[in-house]
Parts: structure tokens; C-alpha cells; sequence
């Protein structure tokens, strides 16, 4: 009975999801010896342009563009140099949406390229005008294409996502209850090693639980950046904010038309706690903390779990570089973070009103101060 209960609702929540974003990642898009696989793209799209028919409102988050670049160079190994990569890449990009528009175009669908770094989503108004584009994208009929820029970004900026995985949850996380789907190179989740003879597909986890990340066996490839634990992140950040997440095989041509046929393959990772609004999906997985707020017990009882503002008087330490406005974290004594908050005060008045009441941050201040450090329409608790 349950795993007939478990079917149905796997059913329902294709069915009913509005915005559905796939992300495919490189081991799916290339051979084995990195060059693009376009057998494999024109499967992928074909079942992508079949979902648009259903009327759903489809983005895709892919990888790909360094294979694609090898192949146009004549490329037969990855490099390893940043920037030559980043070259690479950018020869590559073309490419890859040059392959992807063709064989769009024989089931009639516009495909748009958008390139993003993390800052693109860590800024406000940049976050809310990809959202804009992408819902125009949606009403001209179009499949918006997401790639990281990685002409760009590099790690010493601090402004890469780190793996498609995380910009595709992020993605995601722009739409209210999305269905993200991750294709990668293996079943789903198990429940130990997959080489294991005895390891078992879980089908779906209901409820998210630290365990998940102990069952994970990562498989190591020079041509992606992501793996299971990953996806076990991203899939963490989407149930927590009201979506639901479906890990498959994308190596199976049939993946994405069994999922929508009602075919029961991969592992369906449940929304929890019902649906976020937009502002706090934001403070919560889209923005990097500037930097840090110590909290004493009280506090961290009061934010966490009565769902209040952070008061002054339950400041003990406050740390980074910040301005009034910038997001903070908030920890607690043993420095583990709790929550995420836009600041009503820079790091040099916390710094003078730590520990005060209201009174006397007045009196340090003067008259026009606020009652809350971080008020709790700007904060966002972290599991």
C-alpha cells in the first residue's frame, strides 16, 4: 500500500508541478573522451519540446560547454589551466546552443541562451529581472538554456556556483513549489554504494535527514565538478523552501518520457514545511552572508524557534564587513549557523550596541534607531 501511496503522489506531483527545471550535467552531455554527445542532445530535447507540449513551463540548466569547445578545436583532452578552460568554453558556449536551437527547431521551440554568475543571483534586483526574463521567455514559448559564465568566474572572485547542481537549485529556487529534475549518470539514490550487489534505489525520501549524506558514494570525474552530495544539497535547498526534487538517470534515453508517462525511476526528494515567499528564498540560498552575528541563548531560542527579530541584547560578538542592509549569519555559541538576515545596523554600530536594550541604543545612537537588529520579515532560519 505504501509504495502504491508513493506512486500516486509521484504521479501528482508531475502532474500538477508548473515550472519544472532540468539540469543536465556533463557526464550526460559528453562521451567519455569529453566531446559533446549530440545523439544525446537531440533525445534530450525531443523529450523537453514533449514536456512544453503538456503546457508546463520548462528551464533548462545545462553543462556541456567546454565539451563542445573541445570538439570545435579539435580537442581529444580536457585541459587543466583555468583560463585555457575558460577559453574553451567560451568557443564552446556557441556551440552548444547552436546544437541545442537546431534540434529545438524541429519540434517548433525558440531556444534562449542566458549565462549567469553567483553574483547575478546574490544581487536583488539582478535575481528579480532573471526571473522577469525568464517568465517572458516562458510566454514568447521559448526553452530558457542556463549555463554558469565561466568566461568569468573564478574561485579567487568567489563568484562561481561551484557546480551546476547548486545554479540549478538556485534557478529553481526564482519559481514558487518548483519541480527541479537532476539528471546525472546514475539511477537515483541508494541506500549504500551502488557497487554494492546489495544496494537498493530508495524510491522517495519523505523527510530530510542529516543520514542521507552517509549513504552517498561519490563517483569521481575529470569532466564534472558536481556529484551525489551535490545533488543531496541542492535537494535540501528545495524541499526546504515548498519544491520537490526527482534525481534520475539522464544515461537512460528514456528518462524524462518514463518520468511524465507515470513510470516510476529515480528518487523523489518531498517539499517540507509548505512554500517560502520569494524575499526569503532569497536571504536564505540565493545571497553569501557579509558576515556574522553571535547570539546568546536567548536569542538563538527567541529567532529560531519562536520566530522573533534579533534584539540587540542578544548580540555577543559580531564579525566581517557589512553595512546596514547587508545579509548576515546568525550563530550561535558553538558558532553554527541558524539563520540568515538583512541588518538594520553596520558591523561599527552592532559593535557599539551589542548586549544594550532598547533604551540605551538610544542613547549611544540617538533618537531615530530601530527596536530590531534583524527584523524577522528580513531573516530566514537555517536547518
Amino acid at each position: 500500500m505504501g509504495e502504491f501511496m508513493g506512486s500516486l503522489l509521484r504521479d501528482e506531483i508531475l502532474k500538477t508541478a508548473d515550472v519544472i527545471v532540468v539540469k543536465v550535467g556533463t557526464n550526460v552531455l559528453t562521451h567519455t573522451d569529453g566531446l559533446l554527445n549530440e545523439e544525446r542532445i537531440a533525445r534530450l530535447t525531443e523529450d523537453l519540446c514533449g514536456i512544453i507540449a503538456q503546457k508546463k513551463k520548462v528551464v533548462l540548466v545545462s553543462s556541456g560547454a567546454v565539451g563542445a569547445g573541445m570538439g570545435r578545436l579539435g580537442l581529444t583532452q580536457r585541459p587543466i589551466e583555468l583560463a585555457q578552460l575558460q577559453a574553451i568554453a567560451a568557443i564552446g558556449q556557441g556551440k552548444l546552443i547552436e546544437t541545442y536551437g537546431r534540434h529545438l527547431a524541429r519540434f517548433d521551440v525558440s531556444s534562449a541562451q542566458i549565462l549567469l554568475t553567483a553574483d547575478d543571483l546574490a544581487n536583488r534586483q539582478r535575481y528579480l529581472n532573471a526571473r522577469n526574463t525568464i517568465h517572458a521567455l516562458f510566454d514568447y514559448g521559448a526553452l530558457p538554456i542556463i549555463n554558469e559564465n565561466d568566461t568569468v568566474s573564478v574561485d579567487e572572485l568567489h563568484t562561481t556556483f561551484g557546480d551546476n547542481d547548486q545554479l540549478a537549485s538556485l534557478v529553481a529556487n526564482l519559481f514558487e513549489s518548483p519541480l527541479l529534475i537532476l539528471l546525472t549518470d546514475v539511477d537515483g539514490l541508494f541506500d549504500r554504494d551502488p557497487a554494492d550487489p546489495e544496494a537498493k534505489l530508495v524510491p522517495i525520501v519523505k523527510q530530510w535527514s542529516p543520514d542521507l549524506l552517509k549513504m552517498v558514494a561519490e563517483k569521481h570525474s575529470g569532466r564534472s565538478k558536481g556529484g551525489m552530495s551535490s545533488k543531496l544539497k541542492a535537494a535540501k535547498m528545495i524541499t526546504g523552501s515548498g519544491g520537490n526534487v526527482i534525481i534520475a538517470n539522464g544515461d537512460k534515453p528514456d528518462t524524462l518520457a518514463d518520468l511524465f508517462e507515470g513510470k516510476e525511476t529515480g528518487t523523489i526528494f518531498l517539499a517540507q514545511d509548505g512554500y517560502l515567499a520569494s524575499r526569503k528564498r532569497w536571504i536564505g540560498f540565493a545571497v553569501r552572508p557579509e558576515g556574522r552575528l553571535e547570539l546568546d541563548d536567548g536569542a538563538v531560542a527567541a529567532v529560531r524557534d519562536r520566530g522573533k527579530s534579533l534584539l540587540a541584547i542578544g548580540i555577543v560578538g559580531a564579525h566581517g564587513a557589512f553595512e546596514k542592509g547587508g545579509l548576515v549569519s546568525l550563530v550561535d555559541k558553538t558558532n553554527s549557523e541558524i539563520a540568515r538576515g538583512l541588518t538594520n545596523y553596520g558591523l561599527k554600530d552592532i559593535l557599539l550596541i551589542r548586549g544594550k536594550k532598547s533604551q540605551e541604543i538610544r542613547e549611544t545612537l540617538g533618537a531615530n534607531v530601530y527596536a530590531e537588529v534583524v527584523h524577522r520579515d528580513n531573516l530566514q532560519i537555517v536547518d
